[in-house]
Parts: C-alpha cells; sequence; structure tokens
C-alpha cells in the first residue's frame, strides 16, 4: 500500500509541475505565449552558518557511535548515548514510546525524571556497555502533557547502541574520505551544505519558472481522454490515501480535507486541467528547443530515482509508478532547468506576497 500511494504521489506531482518560456510557441493543442525572460520571485542562497555545521558534526558523530564510538568503559552521566527503546505499559506497546538510533546526552533531563520510587529513563542507563541490552523502568508524571500516560508506569527495552565519540583527528580519518583533521572536516561539512544550500536555491527557482509558466498557456483543446485521465489519477490518489488511513472517501473528503465531494470534484477538475496545460507547454518546449533527454540520460535519472525510492530493481519502479510518468519527471526536470536559466528574478514585494498567498 505505502509504496502504492508513493507511486500515485509521484505521478500526480510530476503531472503537476512542468513547463513553458519568450517567444510564441504553438502546436493543435496550445500556445505559449511566453518562455524566455519569464519574470519569478527572486531565491536567495540560504548562509550556512557555524552552528550548522556543528549541528551536521554532532548528528554524524551520534551515528557512528554504534560503529566507532567509545568501547573501552561504561556509559558516564554527560555522555551522549545512542539508543533504541520501545516503551510498554502492562506489556502493550504505546504510540510515541519507541524509537531507533535515538541520541540522548545523559543528565541533560531530556527523557522521563524520577518520580517517587521510581528512578529517571538517564540515570539507568549510566553504568551500562555498548552493546547491553536491558530494562528501564519509570513513572510518568502526574502533570505528564499526554493526559493518557499521566502517572503510568511504563516498561522501557532498552538496547545501547553505542557512546558518541569525540571529534579527534583520529575518528576524522575513520570517517571521512578526504579530510584527516578536525579542522579539514569541519571545512568539508560546510562545502556540503553550501553545496545543498545551492541546489535547494536552484531547485525553487525552477520550480518558481514551472508556476509562471501556466498564465502563459492558452489552450485550444485537450487530447482525447487526457483530462478524464488526470482527474480519475488525482481521485485515485486521494481514494488510496482515505484507505491507508482505514476511511471511506466521502469520510475522508469531509474530516480531513473539511470540504464537500462536490467541493472535492470542482478542485480536482481545476487541478488537472493546470497539471495537463503545464505538461502539454512542457512537452512542446522540449521539442522545438531541443530539450528531450537522450535514451542515457531517462535511463541513468530512472535508475537514479528507483535507488532514492529504495525499489528492489528499476523494472519493479517502472512497473509500480509508471514509465511515462518518470519520463514526463525528467522531461520537466530539463525543462525547468532551462527556465529557471532564462529567467528574470524579480523582488516580491509585500503586497505581493499577501495576494499570492
Amino acid at each position: 500500500m505505502k509504496k502504492r500511494i508513493l507511486a500515485l504521489t509521484l505521478s500526480v506531482l510530476m503531472a503537476a509541475s512542468l513547463a513553458g518560456c519568450s517567444k510564441q510557441l504553438s502546436n493543435e493543442y496550445i500556445t505559449v505565449k511566453q518562455y524566455d525572460g519569464l519574470e519569478v520571485a527572486k531565491v536567495e542562497t540560504a548562509e550556512v552558518t557555524d552552528e550548522n555545521v556543528e549541528s551536521v558534526i554532532q548528528t554524524n558523530l551520534g551515528t557512528s557511535a554504534a560503529d566507532g564510538g567509545i568501547t573501552d568503559r561504561a556509559a558516564e552521566n554527560g555522555d551522549r548515548v545512542n539508543i533504541d527503546y520501545v516503551g510498554s505499559v502492562d506489556g502493550t506497546e504505546f504510540e510515541g514510546g519507541s524509537d531507533k538510533g535515538s541520541v540522548l546526552e545523559l543528565g541533560s533531563g531530556s527523557f522521563i525524571g524520577a518520580n517517587g520510587d521510581y528512578k529517571g529513563f538517564e540515570e539507568q542507563i549510566v553504568g551500562h556497555k555498548s552493546g547491553d541490552e536491558f530494562d528501564i523502568t519509570v513513572k510518568f508524571p502526574a502533570d505528564y502533557q499526554n493526559a493518557d500516560m499521566a502517572d503510568k508506569v511504563a516498561v522501557f527495552k532498552v538496547t545501547l547502541n553505542g557512546i558518541v565519540p569525540e571529534l579527534t583527528d583520529d575518528w576524522v580519518k575513520k570517517n571521512s574520505e578526504t579530510s584527516k583533521t578536525v579542522e579539514e572536516y569541519k571545512k568539508e561539512i560546510r562545502k556540503q551544505l553550501e553545496d545543498n544550500n545551492k541546489e535547494s536555491m536552484e531547485n525553487t527557482l525552477q520550480n518558481n519558472a514551472l508556476e509562471a509558466i501556466a498564465d502563459q498557456v492558452e489552450v485550444k483543446k485537450y487530447p482525447d481522454g487526457a483530462l478524464d485521465e488526470q482527474i480519475n489519477s488525482i481521485k485515485e490518489y486521494y481514494t488510496n490515501m482515505a484507505a491507508a488511513y482505514g476511511m471511506e472517501f466521502k469520510d475522508f473528503v469531509e474530516q480531513a480535507m473539511q470540504m464537500t465531494e462536490e467541493d472535492f470534484d470542482k478542485q480536482a477538475k481545476e487541478a488537472a486541467e493546470t497539471a495537463l496545460k503545464r505538461k502539454l507547454a512542457c512537452e512542446l518546449i522540449a521539442e522545438k528547443k531541443n530539450l528531450e533527454p537522450s535514451d542515457k540520460e531517462y535511463e541513468e535519472q530512472i535508475a537514479e530515482y528507483a535507488e532514492n525510492g529504495q525499489y528492489e530493481s528499476v523494472e519493479d519502479f517502472k512497473e509500480q509508478v509508471g514509465e511515462d510518468t518518470v519520463k514526463n519527471a525528467i522531461r520537466q526536470q530539463k525543462v525547468g532547468k532551462y527556465l529557471a536559466d532564462n529567467c528574470v528574478q524579480v523582488e516580491q514585494s509585500d503586497s505581493s506576497t499577501e495576494t499570492a498567498k
């Protein structure tokens, strides 16, 4: 079910993020009035701070604890530890009471503290070594934010994966492919964050350009059956989402989406029309501007999608999502980059921001 919903989500999102561009382009279905020089909201690249760098380093240290943490002593107050835990009350696991790879500073008071005859969660980890599996019994306070758990006694099965190591040159040499010292590692992490921020900025700009093209598209007619197919795809997505929550479609629309089925049908039709306009525009621009990806580009990108989506194979991914849907997404990415490279970024005033909202 989860894979099916992921596939449908990808299908809907890919159909809804296309493009267009300056001189008019036209075919039997649409006319794109402008595609070069589109005005889009200016996008700034986020600054990387020392705090950002430190946060990533601490996360990496915590993640490495299970493989290369401190193993020659027991955990002490003030240590950061990597733990798995499963909590239960009267033998029944409860929501929010389990986690894997959680990094906790002992003595920080982040977890349940001492209560009457019951010791606190963190102090019961002190004295254990990496690899130990043990039970911790705690009592939730009477004023606990989740009233259902107030005053309840819970047992947590805990695995101490490791004690988080300090950042040293030795740790860096074992955990970085390029850095040898702490200072080099900090520069490496900063560069990674800067690259990520730049990529995020470029993606946002491309999305803005793809959205801007919708106002430049005039539709003459839709391909036979294309609009109904898009509407059905949207409805199928939400029908499956309702099923995942154990709800009938009608109840899901009314309760979760706060609308009537009639309102849903109206909005689904509008969304389908917008998605289809953009899809047709993207195909037209790709054809006229020689932006259609090569077979090699398609296969490489499809393989990346399959890997990121943790599918068993590329063929499994194609079958689940649909090869045509994936190819549309890849084409849209390429056209989106072209639009972004040729757009005009403009500052947004407060009034235009409010209007957009």
